[in-house]
């Protein structure tokens, strides 16, 4: 997957991209599933839950949570460059594995460690 949890995202298309046209809406990515190919995004794609009373819910009514949005409305955002970018992946001579952006270079996430011996 290109997009894991807690990176933080930019969200290309949709009624959330559509609402806020002039600057592309960013958010933090809160889970990723991957068997659905969607991605939660925090802010983004929010609905009303109605619940009960509960002992969780002690005064029940409305809630409001994040629902998930599909993998390919989104982009991660590189520190660097500051846009969404795609990623790909580089496997350095000690063996690690990071992905990096592919308009600059920069190290987004360091997958694998380094192998020893």
């Amino acid at each position: 997957m290109r997009v894991i949890k807690g990176d933080t995202v930019e969200v290309l298309t949709g009624s959330q991209a559509a609402a806020e046209r002039p600057g592309r809406v960013r958010g933090k990515v809160l889970r990723v599933l991957p068997r659905e190919g969607k991605v939660v995004v925090e802010g983004v794609n929010r609905r009303y839950k109605h619940v009960r009373q509960s002992q969780r819910y002690p005064q029940g009514g409305r809630i409001q949570r994040e629902m998930p949005i599909d993998i390919s409305n989104v982009m991660p955002v590189c520190p660097n460059c500051d846009k969404g970018v795609r990623v790909s992946y580089r496997i350095n001579e000690d063996g690690s594995k990071e992905r990096v952006c592919r308009k600059c270079g920069t190290v987004l996430h360091q997958i694998t460690k380094p192998k020893s011996g």
